[in-house]
């Protein structure tokens, strides 16, 4: 049971060290502001919705030929 205890101990001695390591790395850290985090959401945002708009009308036009091509078949064909 000692044995047990004393390896816990080693395992809790070797974490704080590194729990201060991150602590430190944190610090130094340059944290994002909301501001631009709010900026750069609506940028996305808007930008797959144009993106999305555009492979709509690209879709549509598509279509509109692939159909204009079978009705110009049935024309000439019977």
């Amino acid at each position: 049971m000692t044995a047990v205890l004393t390896s816990q101990v080693k395992e809790n001695k070797k974490k704080v060290p590194y729990l201060r390591e991150v602590q430190n790395e944190l610090s130094k850290v340059s944290w994002t502001s909301k501001e631009e985090i709010l900026l750069c959401t609506k940028v996305i945002i808007g930008s797959i919705f144009c993106f999305g708009l555009g492979i709509y009308l690209i879709d549509l036009a598509v279509r509109g030929m692939i159909n204009l091509i079978f009705y110009m078949g049935k024309l000439i064909g019977g």
